[in-house]
């Protein structure tokens, strides 16, 4: 209680990268269709697709092993309201991870 980060400040989503800065209001999805997003397996399955567009193997397996990790961590969450938010910021955290690798290039 009391400190810590606010509650939407949290780095609990598929691909939550620590100390990773604010988020702008207009980001884009990496890829379409990103809006359709309503559920668990949706969004395991989407992430996974973002993963095959990484540049290089060795990242693509380390995204897949978060992306994997994350929702064994998160397999039990029931509240319909968290899914929701964690989906948000997964699809938040992916386009941060594709932009990132973007600008490498």
């Amino acid at each position: 209680m009391g400190g810590g980060e606010p509650a939407d400040e949290r780095r609990e989503g598929p691909m939550a990268l620590p100390g990773r800065g604010e988020l702008k209001s207009s980001i884009m999805a990496p890829l379409p269709n990103a809006e359709l997003v309503q559920n668990s397996l949706q969004l395991y399955r989407y992430l996974l697709r973002c993963c095959k567009q990484l540049p290089e193997e060795n990242i693509r397996q380390h995204y897949r092993h978060a992306v994997r990790q994350s929702f064994k961590v998160h397999a039990d969450e029931d509240n319909p309201e968290r899914i929701q938010q964690i989906i948000k910021r997964a699809i938040e955290d992916a386009d941060w991870v594709m932009n990132k690798y973007k600008k490498q290039k």
